[in-house]
């Protein structure tokens, strides 16, 4: 969940877990500039350190813990070849 501090400070919690849970508060987003804010993860994650909103910070979270839609390939049965007549 994205909410808004300041009018240009905002923190990312998850809310898997309890508000008294360190692991709640996810990041902390400020604005530099109307097109661009800075994150502070809090958390060791794959992500970038500058984004053009701080909505497009909480997609791109999203998006890396989203499960996959990839499905294990369907397994082709292997038969012994035809005989010709």
């Amino acid at each position: 969940m994205l909410r808004r501090i300041t009018t240009s400070e905002w923190v990312i919690n998850d809310l898997r877990f309890a508000q008294d849970d360190t692991r709640h508060v996810v990041a902390c987003v400020y604005e530099l500039a109307p097109t661009e804010v800075d994150v502070v993860w809090l958390r060791d994650l794959p992500l970038r350190g500058t984004y053009s909103t701080a909505f497009e910070v909480l997609e791109d979270l999203e998006r890396m813990h989203a499960p996959s839609r990839a499905t294990k390939p369907v397994q082709i049965p292997h038969l012994p070849p035809l005989l010709a007549d």
